[in-house]
């Protein structure tokens, strides 16, 4: 009886896009619009070197001044800066055992690629965590902080009030946050308080959270200490993270391998992402990485991170907070 092998039903060069296009469908973060991949960061992930330069213009600064019968104005300037993201590249091989099982489906390549799509998903937003939290231990960026955990009883406590004092960190531009993540026990504590809102949403199987008008994401990586029962929410805005999905023709992304000296033989799978996953506006400073490409806690280090944008067009907020 013939055996299906994952290199019978994987053809490499077409298998990468779909899981790429896969992670991307899965993940509520891009569907929701708070990670936005444009081709541009899909080309600046493609390119040399594992840092990416943007530079930008300063916003113009300075009063009118007011027209006489003689006399010149003072020409003002226009500054400049960069924002700066880091590559990173990622890999993992499973081998065929725990994938086989998949393939008596109609559509095993697409059973394959869910199982890969979905870990992509997940892993990718651990990088995104851990990149906050570095982000939000650097110095420049105290200002995007709420932290009422240090308060005494019911202000201590997360709350719609509360959670406009943490909006209120962009003051006027507010209104540009759209979505808050937080962890499952949050959420649960503020639907029992009639705070969360389900909304059946277009092409959604299952109803939408939302709170105080923002889109809930729920993850149970985000911060939570049962114990203490503190918390932390991070609100964004449209667009805040960049997601840049890169290629290198030396680096291949998808490669089938077999173990013939295994006694019943083994199949492996491998894939390989080059990928960028930036805060815009908070440059990545280099200032400590042991290898190519950073570590999870070395994005998690506040020094590797500092804030380029106006405080107003950072569009994430942090919010640390208790439940009762």
């Amino acid at each position: 009886m013939p055996i299906t092998r994952i290199g019978d039903v994987i053809q490499p060069e077409v298998f990468n896009d779909y899981v790429i296009q896969r992670t991307m469908e899965l993940s509520a973060l891009v569907q929701s619009g708070i990670v936005q991949n444009l081709s541009e960061f899909d080309s600046l992930a493609s390119g040399p070197n594992t840092l990416v330069n943007m530079p930008f213009w300063n916003d113009l600064t300075g009063d009118s001044e007011t027209m006489k019968d003689d006399g010149a104005l003072t020409p003002g300037k226009i500054g400049s800066d960069k924002d700066v993201a880091r590559k990173h590249g990622r890999a993992r091989a499973w081998g065929a055992n725990g994938l086989s099982a998949l393939l008596s489906g109609d559509d095993p390549m697409r059973a394959i690629a869910d199982l890969v799509a979905a870990y992509w998903t997940r892993d990718m937003q651990k990088v995104l965590l851990a990149t906050l939290v570095g982000v939000f231990a650097s110095p420049s960026m105290v200002g995007h902080i709420h932290d009422i955990s240090g308060e005494t009883g019911d202000a201590a406590l997360i709350s719609g009030e509360s959670f406009i004092d943490a909006s209120q960190k962009l003051g006027d531009a507010k209104d540009l946050l759209t979505g808050v993540m937080m962890h499952s026990a949050v959420e649960a504590y503020l639907a029992k308080r009639q705070l969360i809102e389900y909304v059946q949403e277009k092409d959604q199987s299952v109803r939408v959270p939302y709170f105080m008008n923002k889109r809930v994401l729920v993850d149970d990586a985000m911060p939570y200490d049962t114990a203490t029962k503190t918390g932390t929410a991070y609100l964004f805005g449209a667009g805040a993270i960049a997601l840049g999905n890169g290629s290198h023709p030396r680096i291949i992304p998808t490669e089938v391998d077999r173990d013939s000296l295994a006694s019943s033989g083994e199949d492996f799978l491998i894939n390989r992402r080059i990928f960028i996953l930036h805060p815009r506006g908070v440059k990545w400073t280099e200032s400590s990485v042991a290898d190519v490409f950073p570590e999870n806690s070395e994005l998690a280090n506040g020094a590797n991170w500092q804030r380029v944008y106006e405080p107003k067009a950072i569009r994430v907020v942090k919010h640390v907070f208790k439940i009762a």
